[in-house]
């Protein structure tokens, strides 16, 4: 398991590192993971290509409204669906697309400046 070792630490769920094609949080090991400030919920994440905004609302649905989504595209980058990121930004949230493996570091980095984002990691294999 490679370890990503920071501080500080922020409250709420951080990834602790990355083991086979998944994410580890709390010792938990998730292929595909939803991440807000408050939790960690296993995601049954679809294609990129496929993604749409009723596969997000466990994120986008979080009170008060997050800034931005960081969306983790799986091993490499994939850019969403246009329509997907219209919408989103429609209703005032951000999206930043890159692969899950820099998304997780980034939400660690901005989750200990107690940003409140949101999350979207797709598999990593």
């Amino acid at each position: 398991m490679a370890r990503m070792d920071r501080e500080p630490k922020p409250e709420g769920p951080v990834v602790q590192g990355f083991s086979g094609s998944g994410f580890v949080v709390d010792g938990r090991v998730y292929r595909a993971l939803l991440l807000t400030p408050q939790g960690a919920h296993e995601w049954d994440a679809p294609l990129p290509a496929a993604l749409a905004a009723r596969h997000l609302e466990t994120v986008l649905a979080l009170q008060p409204q997050p800034e931005f989504l960081l969306l983790g595209t799986g091993a490499s980058l994939t850019f969403p669906p246009r329509a997907l990121v219209r919408e989103i930004e429609a209703r005032g949230i951000g999206v930043e697309a890159m692969d899950s493996r820099a998304a997780a570091r980034i939400w660690g980095l901005l989750r200990g400046e107690e940003r409140w984002i949101v999350a979207a990691l797709m598999p990593l294999g």
